[in-house]
């Protein structure tokens, strides 16, 4: 980066900053305004880290800082790419030092509606829990932080454009914190709401609208664990009377012919030990599926297509006959054109503005105007 984009970054910063400062001064506690797509419920928030738009700025700036990780090269947005609706487009992830992890990433559009987080992990229900995993977790190496949490500390504290941003988010001069940074950053992924497709807009193609009345129809029963608005079965959010969680097992593999998933993969059963939730992990939401391949909870299905092949039949190879596969995994006949027409409105649940969002978008080199 050259010493004059440099310059540009840290004016753009400073006045970003100064601007959030005086607005959010002596109102930190003001009303936050979701303007949310039509629809679509409120998020439910911990009264413990309220939402407010100086906090979602630090963790928008948070989310793309490399000096999060041990060697600075990566930062969350590494892994979380806006344009692959915040997926990374391997087949696993991959971690600062190279270790390739076991599973896929999970898209973060509307992140802030999902009641547990990660593929497998039922306990796991808070974003800023969630954020210490990546960060200071071993098993496997990601951003490679662990043992280091006063270190993290002490480079934002020594950033003065990252102090004030603290200050203005929390109001308080010990404002810098491990503590905040995960309710900042928290934060902003709950801003990642993502509703505003050709289906949301109702402009759906000849071929989608045939695909609609497929993925909504009893021959296939899609809809029965990724029911719209957000198309999948583990949601909450305010006005629902309890969370909604289920983990599913697709029919993937079947080790030894005896319902087994490759170690490393067991799911839900890593986390309880109970056999039948062997291979059972949270169901993924759809939107945005076109751009977030390769797909399953291992990465381990290139493309759309091949993913509705293995629906059709019921499971992939052995897994057909896992004793453990969900009940609506059972196949289907499918023709080649009802097979487009299932992927033309699969398709049409990309929300371009969503990829495109500068609210989003990496602030060291597209800074708000």
């Amino acid at each position: 980066m050259s010493s004059n984009v440099r310059a540009y970054n840290k004016a753009s910063l400073f006045l970003l900053l100064l601007f959030t400062f005086v607005f959010s001064a002596g109102n930190l506690h003001a009303d936050y305004k979701w303007n949310l797509p039509p629809g679509l419920p409120e998020p439910v928030i911990p009264q413990s880290n309220p939402m407010s738009v100086a906090k979602v700025e630090l963790g928008r700036h948070l989310f793309y800082y490399k000096k999060l990780s041990l060697n600075g090269k990566m930062a969350c947005a590494t892994c979380h790419r806006q344009a692959r609706a915040f997926t990374d487009g391997r087949v696993t992830a991959q971690g600062t030092t190279g270790e390739i992890h076991p599973r896929n990433t999970p898209s973060l559009g509307n992140v802030a509606y999902q009641p547990v987080l990660t593929w497998a992990q039922p306990k796991l229900t808070r974003l800023e829990e969630q954020l210490l995993i990546p960060l200071l977790g071993t098993q496997p190496v990601e951003l490679g932080m662990a043992g280091k949490k006063k270190i993290i500390v002490r480079r934002l504290k020594r950033d003065p454009a990252y102090h004030s941003m603290f200050q203005a988010a929390f109001g308080d001069n010990k404002a810098v914190s491990l503590e905040n940074m995960a309710k900042a950053l928290a934060s902003f992924q709950r801003r990642l709401i993502t509703a505003n497709s050709a289906y949301d807009r109702e402009d759906l193609s000849l071929a989608a609208e045939r695909g609609a009345k497929l993925f909504f129809g009893e021959r296939l029963n899609c809809f029965r664990c990724h029911p719209a608005p957000f198309f999948t079965d583990s949601l909450t959010h305010v006005g629902l009377g309890f969370k909604e969680i289920a983990f599913h097992n697709t029919g993937l593999y079947n080790l030894a012919g005896k319902g087994a998933y490759p170690p490393k993969n067991t799911g839900l059963h890593a986390h309880t030990g109970q056999p039948e939730d062997m291979g059972r992990f949270r169901t993924p939401s759809l939107r945005n599926v076109a751009v977030t391949a390769p797909y399953m909870h291992d990465g381990s299905v290139p493309t759309l297509a091949q993913v509705i092949d293995i629906y059709a039949a019921g499971g992939r190879g052995p897994g057909r006959s896992n004793p453990h596969k969900s009940v609506f995994v059972s196949g289907f006949n499918l023709t080649s054109i009802e097979k487009s027409d299932l992927i033309a409105f699969l398709t049409s649940l990309t929300d371009e503005t969503f990829l495109t969002d500068p609210r989003f978008s990496d602030p060291f080199t597209n800074p708000l105007k």
